[in-house]
């Protein structure tokens, strides 16, 4: 009996050459132009979340459970969904789960944001997330999110994507007058306070008495806008949530438009690919979990964050309706689950920062990471080597092309996931995504083909 012999060498694979045939190269482009549409409309988590939730009803999804339910969905305060897909195996022996965050790094308005000062209108703002503050000034923003009123009624505000709209803006210091910029460090140079974007400049009409010496009369023009357009006035600013992003949509990148440039591919490519292998993989032997959370940018804070109980809640829910009387400790510890989160893509201008042995290259496929946190793993998921065994031998089985990475070098970064919540209920957990480059700017940069494979890589995770 002929035995094979090993590859002792290992090779990442290069995806355009796996996915080299016209079906593939078709099916890599139709992936693309999906995703390239849901990422021009989907800015906010807000936004991801409403289009997770429709979609997720046309595919059958109901938000009733029950013991008949197949397919259910639960969203948390609108920014965090649940979406769950029971298998032809019970619960007791597991579930097949890839979470991923639908927040991305932006610049939110403060809740005293408009002023005026020499002639114009500004709003004063709060970045969130890790951003390079100079990547957002001189740059055509658009205004998303929502106001709500007094009486709970919900405004939702959108400024800037329509080419016929307007858009905002944060300016820039000159070149002729920043030499002092020019000789201090980064962070000195760009101060948070100064990212004050630009929302008007005509004045309001003048007005009888007190109103003709009104000072701010174009801040009062801004506020007259925003009443007629939105029925809102400056208090309901107090109970309002609107973030500032890059305006316009994703496009391809390349002159062989072999790449996708755009905002927010962290981590909306994850929640994309996710989505799309959910809804493709429709009969799966254990329940499938996908579940987008809010706030992973910041902490995983808060009750839209991954270190909430809203998971813990649904399921338990799952768990009371589909196998009454089975301990929720016994489902966690039989799960599987991916953290999906971007890596950092080598970038060939900035080799110094990436150990290239153990760095993530774009067009190889989705990136293990057997763990984040930085220095000595501090803050990390460190996933088991039996569950990274398990992964290779299913990617390899599905012919989908992997890479293993981390994020930089040792001493240089590092990052942090929400696999380490995940990881505390006993589950096996590793983080899996596409190499990004450009990262947490207002124009990431994330290879067709890499999405393409993710889509693949999760669904051979979810069917397993």
């Amino acid at each position: 009996m002929s035995k094979t012999t090993p590859e002792l060498e290992h090779q990442s694979r290069n995806c355009w050459d796996v996915y080299s045939s016209p079906a593939d190269r078709k099916a890599v482009e139709a992936c693309a132009e999906g995703y390239m549409d849901f990422i021009s409309r989907c800015k906010t988590e807000r936004e991801s979340v409403d289009y997770v939730l429709a979609a997720a009803k046309k595919a059958g999804f109901s938000e009733t459970l029950t013991a008949k339910t197949k397919a259910y969905v639960r969203v948390q305060r609108g920014k965090t969904v649940l979406l769950a897909r029971r298998g032809k195996k019970p619960l007791s022996e597991g579930f097949r789960l890839v979470g991923a965050h639908v927040d991305t790094p932006r610049i939110d308005l403060k809740q005293h944001p408009l002023y005026e000062d020499t002639g114009l209108s500004l709003m004063k703002t709060h970045y969130y997330g890790g951003i390079r503050k100079y990547q957002w000034l001189a740059r055509e923003l658009a205004l998303h999110g929502v106001v709500v009123k007094k009486d709970g009624s919900v405004v939702k505000v959108l400024v800037g994507e329509d080419p016929k709209d307007p858009v905002l803006t944060i300016t820039d210091l000159l070149p002729h007058l920043a030499q002092k910029h020019a000789e201090q460090k980064v962070a000195d140079a760009f101060d948070a306070e100064k990212l004050n974007a630009v929302v008007g400049h005509a004045p309001a009409k003048p007005g009888e008495g007190k109103a003709a010496k009104d000072k701010d009369r174009v801040k009062r023009h801004v506020l007259e806008i925003l009443h007629a357009r939105y029925g809102v006035t400056e208090a309901d600013l107090f109970s309002a949530e609107l973030q500032l992003v890059p305006a316009g949509p994703a496009r391809s990148v390349g002159l062989d438009s072999s790449l996708i440039g755009g905002y927010g591919h962290d981590d909306r490519s994850c929640v994309f690919a996710a989505f799309e292998a959910l809804l493709a993989e429709k009969t799966p032997e254990h329940t499938q979990l996908v579940l987008f959370w809010d706030k992973e940018e910041i902490g995983s804070e808060g009750a839209t964050g991954a270190q909430s109980l809203f998971f813990e809640y649904a399921l338990q829910d799952l768990v009371d309706v589909w196998e009454p009387g089975l301990r929720l400790s016994r489902v966690f510890e039989r799960g599987m689950a991916i953290s999906a989160d971007v890596n950092a893509g080598v970038d060939p201008d900035h080799l110094d920062v990436f150990e290239k042995l153990n760095a993530a290259y774009v067009g190889h496929g989705p990136c293990f990471n057997k763990f984040t946190g930085h220095r000595g793993k501090v803050g990390a998921n460190d996933a088991h080597p039996e569950f990274v065994a398990y992964l290779r031998g299913l990617m390899d089985q599905a012919d989908v092309p992997w890479q293993m990475a981390e994020l930089g070098k040792v001493d240089i970064g590092g990052g942090g996931t929400v696999a380490k919540f995940l990881a505390v209920y006993g589950m096996d957990v590793i983080d899996m995504g596409p190499a990004v480059l450009s990262m947490h700017s207002p124009f990431e940069v994330l290879s067709k083909a890499d999405l393409y494979a993710t889509v693949q890589a999760f669904r051979a995770f979810l069917k397993s």
